[in-house]
């Protein structure tokens, strides 16, 4: 049997296995937490890239958990049935109507379809919420905003928002013990025994720093924090973090989810990411090469 030199292709897989052998090495046994946002859900084929991704994650001995976000599903549930919503300072403002949608809507089709998504990639997982095995206690948001009539700052009743507050761990230690990988649905119960909505970033947080987490990655719509010049910034400490809020370089959306990031890295995450949820495999690339992808949040 003739034998050939092997084609650029396959040197370049072989050569990528190299890169990636020292990482995988690294994080055996470690946990990642993965929130997986609502714009970025995207497509079947971006579903069952990030599926594949969690799979070969947990093949090479990662321990996975998802938290997952469904805002844009829930904003359409609810204009399909003639409920309007209203926003505070990025948080929707959530009466027991609008609770009741948002846990249908979170902890039933969204969290069932990712865990098919999991289980068509052969995987095993697990669709959960913040109520289950007593993962969550939900502390009540209340908003601030300016008074213009008064010259000061007035209290907002954002309804049933809250705040995550990780109360036992133990139902995803079994889980990952056991070979499964957790879904989670940001809905949680509050001390009243309401239910409450919970941003899914602040969810992932408050979860991968109580698992002590090797990696908190936030998959959105966005590249990671640009710069003025719109170059990625591609290492942030808290320090460098404050300092961009204070220049005007980080704004919007963005300044929660690092206050995420810097909040996970001190409840006890080794790191957190990040990076776009669209583009393919970049967790891998992010996890398991040189170059990385996204932005990386330590301390």
């Amino acid at each position: 049997m003739s034998r050939h030199a092997p084609d650029k292709s396959l040197l370049a897989k072989a050569e990528t296995l190299s890169e990636a052998l020292p990482y995988i090495q690294r994080y055996a046994g470690q946990t990642f937490v993965i929130k997986y946002g609502g714009h970025a859900m995207g497509d079947a084929e971006a579903a069952e890239n990030f599926a594949e991704d969690v799979m070969l994650l947990q093949a090479v001995g990662i321990k996975p958990v998802v938290v997952h976000g469904g805002g844009p599903q829930i904003g359409r549930m609810l204009k399909q049935l003639g409920i309007e919503s209203q926003f505070h300072n990025g948080l929707r403002v959530t009466d027991k109507e609008t609770a009741r949608v948002a846990e249908m809507v979170l902890s039933g089709a969204i969290n069932k379809e990712i865990v098919g998504w999991i289980a068509a990639e052969g995987g095993k997982a697990v669709g959960i919420s913040g109520k289950d095995g007593g993962l969550v206690i939900a502390e009540k948001i209340t908003g601030r905003e300016a008074d213009p009539t008064r010259g000061i700052e007035r209290h907002v009743d954002l309804g049933f928002v809250g705040d995550p507050k990780i109360n036992d761990t133990t139902l995803l230690e079994t889980l990952a013990e056991k070979g499964l990988i957790p879904v989670i649905a940001p809905i949680a119960p509050g001390r009243d025994g309401e239910t409450y909505n919970i941003n899914a970033d602040t969810m992932a947080g408050a979860i991968a720093g109580a698992l002590k987490a090797a990696r908190l990655f936030l998959l959105t719509d966005v590249a990671g924090v640009l710069s003025k010049d719109g170059d990625l910034l591609t290492d942030l400490d808290p320090t460098k973090i404050e300092a961009l809020k204070a220049d005007g370089t980080v704004t919007g959306g963005m300044i929660p989810k690092l206050e995420t990031c810097v909040e996970a890295v001190l409840g006890g995450a080794e790191a957190a990411v990040i990076l776009d949820g669209r583009v393919p495999h970049a967790m891998l690339v992010e996890i398991f090469t040189d170059q990385g992808a996204g932005t990386l949040v330590h301390k």
